[in-house]
């Protein structure tokens, strides 16, 4: 997988590049056509701070957001976009009149949850999801699932790349999408193309990085 050369692809109003591999991939959900890489754009600051950058030019000023909810590690991301939140004049109704950031952890049961300590920063708190990835909405519906549990109410979904431009009548704000890489595509294995054309699998791949098969 190392050797499988990537490109490296660009969308109007964000400076860092996403890094795409075309080829046969499997995440817990599906079969994929390309393997997106959002390592760098997570990890790296100065990537991450022109994600966050715009991921804020794409908000509506009025918005009230409390808490950001980071899933598939983007907490670094989610850190820099309370930050130019907080500098762009978006409303919270936090005493301290900052934004919170927390990720939930999973459970033995694969189930999200929140520890007791931050259950207060999520009950009754104006939340945004920020997912890396959004393809099938599995993910993205647990998350939602777990805010609602927690007594949050949703003020909206980010995401690094998403296929979809919303999920369940929630819009999904994504610096990529499906505009930048219209080809990108991903199906049941049992339906699978590339399956069928006798192609095999090149890694499994999910938020966080890949195993080479």
């Amino acid at each position: 997988m190392a050797d499988v050369p990537y490109s490296k692809m660009f969308t109007t109003g964000c400076g860092a590049p996403l890094k795409i591999r075309a080829g046969h991939f499997a995440s817990n959900h599906a079969h994929l056509n390309y393997y997106i890489d959002v390592t760098t754009l997570k990890t790296r600051s100065n990537e991450a701070h022109e994600i966050a950058n715009a991921l804020t030019r794409m908000y509506l000023n009025g918005m009230v957001i409390d808490t950001i909810v980071c899933m598939e590690g983007t907490e670094v991301i989610g850190a820099f976009l309370s930050e130019e939140l907080t500098k762009s004049g978006f409303l919270n109704t936090n005493a301290h009149k900052t934004i919170y950031v927390v990720a939930p952890e999973n459970n033995y049961n694969s189930q999200l949850i929140f520890r007791d300590n931050l259950i207060p920063e999520i009950t009754g708190k104006n939340v945004m999801i920020l997912m890396a990835m959004v393809s099938t909405g599995k993910t993205l519906n647990k998350a939602m699932e777990c805010v609602q549990y927690y007594g949050g109410k949703l003020a909206g979904v980010s995401a690094l790349f998403s296929e979809l431009e919303d999920y369940e009548g929630e819009p999904i704000l994504a610096v990529f999408g499906k505009k930048d890489l219209p080809d990108y595509g991903h199906w049941d294995y049992r339906s699978c193309p590339l399956c069928q054309a006798g192609k095999k699998l090149d890694a499994l791949v999910n938020a966080y990085g890949y195993q080479t098969l």
